[in-house]
């Protein structure tokens, strides 16, 4: 019996390790900074001293290289979190780029996130992060603009990697950079007809990460607890609606047709959008289940890592622990 109690006790504490393992922190994504409440407690029981946090995109636009959707920020945004800035760019940005324009991307794209930290007295980190879907054809470009960033900055710079950068790395490239944050999500396009979850199909993630302990730089993760509504019309075209839930589906006016799926049965405005009678509306999340069966995957291909929850949202994070 005594030593029943003692395999229990080692199995209870060895669970708390386990589910204690990773720091954690979140992503930041919407244009105008702002915290509510739950936003504020949810953030400040991180256990890491960073929250990352989008500043600005980079299209190319008419030819010329233009920051889009600058961020924002309201009197609610208060927070003792040091800030790495996040700064998307499109891939296309570094198809016909010289050597010339990548140093003068990099010098105006440091100048803007100087800007946005002074104007709005962040508490600064060390880390600029740069998101961008780099390609083959892109890498030499990407990889000279990240370069050129930290000669200029002082930074670290890190940078986001997608499934497949890791599956087709020989052909991807490896970013000259020291850490880079493993986006566990977007496993397949919402807009294509399947049945699968486009957030995060578990084994095409698994498939795509079967040899992530041979990449050669530290990798930290980023998990997903956003959610989204799928729009179908009658000929099959789709559209998404951002932060859509099944409790959103609680309406008189749809006919449940299946898990997390109903018929517009009137013709109306809903979330914003004029739906017709006979669209169907599907929702797509995660659950803490699946979330914590992805943990227990990369626990096995990695030794170590943090993790970065996208992202910080009231409606996104009620519904997880963390």
């Amino acid at each position: 019996m005594k030593k029943i109690c003692l395999s229990f006790l080692f199995a209870f504490i060895l669970c708390c390790q386990n589910s204690e393992k990773h720091s954690y922190t979140f992503y930041y994504w919407r244009t105008n900074l702002s915290l509510n409440t739950t936003e504020k407690e949810t953030l400040n029981k991180t256990n890491t001293p960073y929250l990352y946090t989008r500043f600005f995109d980079i299209e190319k636009v008419n030819g010329k290289f233009q920051p889009i959707a600058v961020v924002t920020k309201d009197e609610t945004f208060k927070t003792e979190k040091e800030i790495v800035p996040v700064v998307f760019i499109k891939n296309d940005v570094f198809y016909d780029i010289t050597s010339e324009e990548i140093r003068f991307l990099a010098n105006n794209v440091f100048s803007l996130i100087q800007k946005k930290q002074k104007d709005f007295g962040f508490k600064i980190a060390h880390e600029i992060q740069i998101d961008c879907d780099w390609t083959a054809g892109t890498n030499k470009e990407y990889f000279t603009f990240l370069t050129k960033l930290k000669e200029i900055s002082g930074k670290q710079i890190t940078c986001t990697l997608r499934l497949h950068q890791v599956k087709n790395s020989k052909l991807s490239g490896i970013p000259p950079v020291r850490k880079v944050y493993l986006m566990c999500y977007s496993t397949s396009s919402p807009l294509e007809n399947s049945s699968r979850n486009s957030i995060l199909d578990i084994p095409t993630l698994k498939d795509y990460l079967k040899s992530v302990n041979k990449y050669p730089i530290k990798i930290d993760v980023a998990l997903p607890i956003y959610s989204w509504g799928i729009i179908t019309n009658q000929l099959g075209k789709h559209k998404l609606i951002n932060a859509l839930s099944a409790k959103d589906l609680e309406n008189p006016n749809f006919k449940k047709i299946g898990q997390d799926k109903v018929q517009v049965l009137k013709d109306g405005f809903y979330f914003g959008n004029y739906l017709n009678k006979g669209f169907t509306l599907k929702v797509e999340a995660i659950t803490d289940d699946q979330l914590n069966e992805v943990k227990a995957f990369l626990d096995k291909k990695l030794s170590d890592y943090a993790i970065v929850y996208y992202h910080l949202d009231g409606k996104f994070v009620s519904d997880h622990k963390f």
